[in-house]
């Protein structure tokens, strides 16, 4: 019997405020010691009044709108209960049935094809703290400075029918988010975090299995393997003839599995009830319009600006995988179209291998700009500078806010393209090497090469290649 898998994601994305949620406390938790960013909200001291975080609102509509869906005219907050031992309130302060933004969509291409997600919903909440358990105790540790974090939870449609396209949307809501300066997204410390929900049945069916949550994914890769893993599993289990429960399993990264931790809650086991502390909320067309016309360039805006200019989508996506890249390269597309793919061949090589070889690069230290990129294009085209002398340019351009010419010069980059000056070094190499002359005058083309490779040694490679080809050509006659 064949299956149809159907695959549905919620993400958490941590939004780049520099408060939490409903607290006046640092919401950068990254390099605190335990529960050294709190208040007596974080704990839910008696008493405490939650006070909304109006940047927050602000970054929750910008997502919205970077997701293609509906702002929410009026919304509100809600209390989601639950006792787990880092969330001391006993409740999450969350949105349930009025949430700041609808219905969307989220458009990709996977294996050269386009695929358009349903984006359900986006709610704004408050994280929990963090329980660690440490190796050989019998006790556990609660910090809870990242309670209160505020986070947009991502609710896509069921639109989904293979891991890779489950990757494939985890990596675009990654690019949107960035793009929109809405979040750091940083996946190693838990900005962006992913719930895969799975489900198989019968082709013939004509409705969706009992799904399976995937909880706390941290990676496209996990997202893909986690997916493939539950398609598998579950698929044996139907042909075993036996029932998928529905519970909230977790991704086992050593042993490449999930795991089951939990039978999955539904919403009338949270008992959610309107927050009684924060008032509903109004959001104005003005605001909505105001935030739209301020909107940063988008991902497939890239897209539509590179390969108009003959960029390849595979290097595209290079690019729009590191937004600092992607900024300069759609701003030559503009600027300069004509020499758009030169600078993206060197962003996409030799910046990128630089940073791949530097685990600690900071891209806030990048000298890199489409001015003087532009300038480096023109040096190539005038044939001042050799293809290769550009790559070690573009190296020192990334930490050196110097002109291209003055690093080429400071190199000793620059190319000789003074016809006198090569012909003389020309005329010295075929005299110094007779037996190649005459084999580029009997028809052996391939001397021509030897001879070339002479020229450029002898002028420590500063000379113009193909001026050295030419001349050469010339004066053997070949």
């Amino acid at each position: 019997m064949k299956y149809v898998p159907t695959i549905g994601i919620e993400c958490h994305v941590q939004l780049k405020t520099k408060s939490k949620l409903f607290a006046a406390v640092d919401n950068d938790a990254r390099a605190a010691k335990p529960n050294d960013l709190t208040s007596p909200i974080c704990f839910g001291l008696p008493g405490t009044l939650p006070v909304l975080n109006e940047q927050a609102v602000a970054l929750g509509i910008k997502a919205g709108i970077a997701l293609n869906a509906e702002i929410a005219q009026h919304m509100k907050f809600d209390r989601k209960h639950y006792f787990y031992p880092d969330l001391p309130k006993g409740y999450q302060i969350t949105q349930f049935d009025q949430p700041i933004v609808g219905e969307g969509w989220v458009e990709y291409a996977v294996d050269g094809e386009k695929v358009k997600v349903g984006i359900e919903r986006a709610h704004l909440e408050e994280d929990a703290g963090k329980s660690t358990h440490p190796n050989g105790e019998t006790y556990s540790l609660v910090d809870l400075n990242r309670a209160g974090t505020p986070l947009l939870e991502v609710v896509s449609k069921p639109d989904m029918h293979s891991p890779a396209q489950a990757r494939g949307y985890a990596q675009e809501l990654y690019n949107l988010m960035k793009f929109a300066e809405v979040s750091n997204v940083d996946l190693y410390h838990g900005n962006m975090r992913f719930d895969v929900n799975v489900s198989i049945a019968p082709v013939e069916a004509g409705e969706l299995g009992t799904r399976a949550e995937v909880k706390n994914l941290n990676s496209f890769k996990a997202v893909e393997r986690a997916t493939a893993y539950e398609i598998k599993r579950q698929t044996k289990l139907l042909e075993r003839g036996e029932d998928i429960l529905q519970e909230t399993r977790g991704w086992d990264d050593s042993k490449q599995k999930t795991v089951s931790q939990r039978s999955k809650e539904n919403a009338h086991d949270y008992r959610y009830f309107p927050e009684p502390d924060i008032p509903p909320i109004k959001i104005t067309q003005a605001q909505v319009d105001e935030i739209t016309n301020n909107m940063p360039m988008m991902p497939s805006q890239v897209r539509v600006r590179l390969i108009d200019q003959g960029v390849s989508a595979a290097q595209a996506e290079v690019m729009i995988g590191q937004r600092e890249l992607a900024l300069i390269a759609t701003k030559v597309a503009v600027v300069e179209p004509d020499v758009t793919q030169a600078v993206v061949n060197w962003l996409a090589t030799d910046v990128m291998a630089t940073v791949n070889d530097d685990n600690d690069f900071d891209w806030s230290n990048l000298q890199l700009d489409a001015g003087r990129l532009i300038e480096l294009a023109q040096m190539v085209a005038d044939n001042k500078l050799s293809s290769n002398g550009a790559s070690d340019v573009v190296k020192v351009m990334m930490i050196s806010n110097k002109p291209p010419a003055t690093i080429a010069d400071e190199e000793n980059l620059l190319q000789i393209s003074d016809e006198g000056q090569i012909e003389k070094i020309v005329d010295a190499v075929i005299e110094s090497n007779p037996d190649a002359a005459n084999d580029v005058r009997n028809g052996e083309q391939k001397a021509i090469g030897f001879l070339v490779g002479q020229v450029m040694k002898q002028s420590q490679g500063q000379a113009n290649p193909k001026q050295a080809k030419d001349l050469l050509t010339k004066k053997l006659g070949s």
